[in-house]
């Protein structure tokens, strides 16, 4: 192989409206499928956020835009050939940021038509009234009614897709939840001017094949370096005296490190910073222009060069006995908390009894749960008492998540990091009992609640209902709710069923109301109303697809019967199901008011909607700490 350019590359700094704007890219189909998880595109709207918000002010007009930094997302490679522009590296980030714009497009519709930036031509081209999305194949039709779906605001179902239709529902679902609020009203415009104008790749054109994957092997294959992991760990061996020592403590970091990348190729990375950030960080940057990053973000950036700087901080805090130093005492609590962090993340990935909360916090994208799951552990924990810790941390944070979710509170990184970091800190290293006290003070004191917001601003009512963004945690709180009156009456626990949706006959959110409001005129004027109103969880069940399909355009007195055939929640509104004595009994001995209904009108779902708050009072409870620890 000689060390001469290959003829006929060009490679050039493109910004993404240069490279998106009527452009079309096809995907060979030896290309791997889209894969991007929440993490990616956590950090890739976090990163984004960040960039930006260092130069925004609120009195900025689009022309300030232009002086704002630059970010770079890296290099792009692209093979030329007679049929069109193949992507051979840059796949992932282009569709990602294909549905950020789809978001992004979406959520500006309600702007002034003044601030409406165009970004259309970056979606889709058009050819004599065609539309040709920009990242897919038109003869991908999967792929194709999906993108479409999203372009017109409507999330699809993903059971019935393929692997990339599937992720592309999930991640433009993130987007939906995680994109932060200081980005909408005044400062959308911007920031949408800022991404496409100042955010570039490096595009790489080649004219062959040839040519395209040497350089793709050249960039992945060549001059790989030392990870933030690999530098850590030969800075502190390196402080280890005895030669044997050495040899152990390496052996030791190989197989935690294997253990980690075993769940996923990032969790090695990952590990640390949940560790530094949960036992050490002091300090976290404010949310302000112009603020200097601190431990939180200098740990997310270079945890090895962190432990290097910060040694007051880490390894001299470390518990030294006479047998060995404080990097050998790190070392072994290295040992201690990647053991414990790989089983939390098995936990998050596996419905695992004793572990649920979890695994639900893991369901609601809660990335940040590991962290404040590693600060309350001790170094002389025994197993019990560690257990009793995650399990009560855990337990808040599934608390924390369904108030805010029902509330209509972000959840998204940028709205959440801070406080989370402040409760690590609160909670770091104090004992189980009084874990479990904070905790239920915290809950007490929270100013959302199931009742709404004291500022008035839900009326003071339990108004939760289906909507794009809420979908999601629609879909975890009807389980919820379902397997609460399962397991309280039959023993059941079937979450996970209710949940799986690659399961052959997978659960959909079912509305008990069909769509027709010609046939609710009797109650309502106005047809928003009466949208408003099918869309309360208080109108809402989970049944499989097959019954959904079949059954969701019929009117309530048709498949009144049929709910018998589904779970708990869908028989109780029949009167035959309180024949059996469980949920007979069950309904006296509860208090709760569940009731069968012969019809189901407006005054019904007022009913269902405050048994459901009812509901979720008694899932989402400080008795819960209680029953972790008496």
């Amino acid at each position: 192989m000689t060390n001469e350019i290959p003829k006929n590359i060009d490679a050039f700094p493109k910004n993404i409206k240069e490279i998106l704007a009527n452009n079309h890219y096809k995907i060979d189909y030896y290309q791997r499928e889209f894969r991007w998880e929440t993490k990616q595109i956590t950090e890739l709207i976090e990163d984004f956020y960040e960039r930006f918000m260092d130069n925004y002010k609120e009195v900025h007009k689009q022309k300030n835009v232009k002086q704002y930094s630059y970010y770079f997302l890296g290099p792009m490679i692209i093979n030329k050939k007679i049929t069109g522009d193949f992507i051979i590296d840059g796949q992932q980030r282009l569709t990602s940021l294909t549905l950020l714009l789809i978001y992004l497009n979406n959520l500006q519709k309600n702007n002034n038509p003044e601030n409406i930036v165009e970004i259309n031509q970056m979606i889709y081209s058009s050819d004599y009234g065609e539309k040709s999305y920009n990242m897919v194949d038109p003869e991908d039709t999967d792929r194709v009614e999906c993108i479409e779906s999203l372009f017109k605001g409507i999330i699809p179902e993903k059971n019935s897709h393929n692997e990339s239709v599937q992720n592309i529902i999930d991640r433009y679902s993130d987007i939906l939840t995680l994109f932060p609020e200081q980005l909408k009203g005044h400062a959308l415009s911007l920031f949408i001017t800022w991404l496409i104008e100042k955010v570039y790749f490096v595009k790489i054109t080649a004219f062959s094949d040839e040519d395209a994957y040497s350089i793709f092997e050249t960039m992945n294959d060549r001059g790989l370096s030392l990870s933030s992991a690999e530098m850590l760990k030969g800075y502190l061996i390196s402080k280890v005296e005895e030669s044997d020592k050495k040899n152990l403590y390496n052996e030791l970091w190989k197989k935690r490190i294997f253990e980690l990348k075993q769940i996923h190729r990032d969790d090695e990375t990952d590990f640390f910073k949940a560790w530094l950030r949960g036992k050490y960080a002091q300090t976290i940057r404010v949310r302000k222009v112009d603020s200097a990053n601190q431990d939180f973000e200098k740990i997310g950036t270079a945890f090895h060069k962190w432990v290097r700087d910060e040694e007051e901080k880490t390894i001299k805090l470390c518990p030294i006995n006479n047998s060995i130093n404080e990097y050998e005492s790190f070392l072994e609590l290295f040992d201690k908390y990647s053991s414990i962090y790989t089983k939390l993340r098995r936990a998050s990935q596996k419905y695992t009894p004793g572990f649920e909360e979890i695994y639900y916090n893991s369901q609601n994208n809660l990335t940040l749960q590991y962290m404040v799951l590693l600060s309350p552990i001790n170094p002389g924990d025994d197993q019990e008492t560690i257990d009793k810790k995650l399990k009560l941390v855990s337990t808040y944070l599934d608390i924390f998540i369904i108030r805010r979710a029902v509330n209509y509170l972000t959840l998204s990184y940028s709205a959440i990091s801070y406080t989370m970091f402040l409760l690590t800190k609160e909670i770091r290293g104090i004992s189980v009992y009084d874990l479990k006290e904070y905790f239920i003070n915290k809950v007490n004191e929270m100013e959302f609640t199931f009742s709404g917001i004291p500022d008035g601003s839900r009326n003071g009512m339990f108004s939760f209902g289906l909507n794009q963004w809420s979908k999601r945690y629609i879909r975890h709180i009807l389980a919820r709710i379902t397997v609460y009156l399962e397991n309280e009456v039959l023993g059941n626990d079937k979450f996970h069923e209710y949940t799986d949706v690659y399961r052959k006959d997978p659960y959909q959110i079912e509305h008990i109301w069909s769509d027709h409001y010609e046939q609710h005129r009797d109650e309502f004027d106005q047809i928003l109303e009466f949208n408003e109103y099918r869309n309360r969880i208080g109108d809402l069940l989970l049944v499989p697809k097959s019954f959904n399909t079949r059954y969701s355009d019929s009117p309530y007195s048709e498949k009144h019967k049929l709910y018998l055939q589904q779970n708990l929640l869908a028989q109780s509104l029949h009167p035959q199901a309180y024949e059996k004595n469980p949920l007979k009994n069950f309904v006296q001995n509860s208090g709760l008011p569940i009731k069968p209904h012969e019809q189901f009108k407006k005054q019904d779902i007022e009913e269902r909607q405050e048994l459901m708050r009812l509901i979720c009072e008694k899932i989402w409870s400080t008795d819960r700490f209680n029953q972790i620890l008496p």
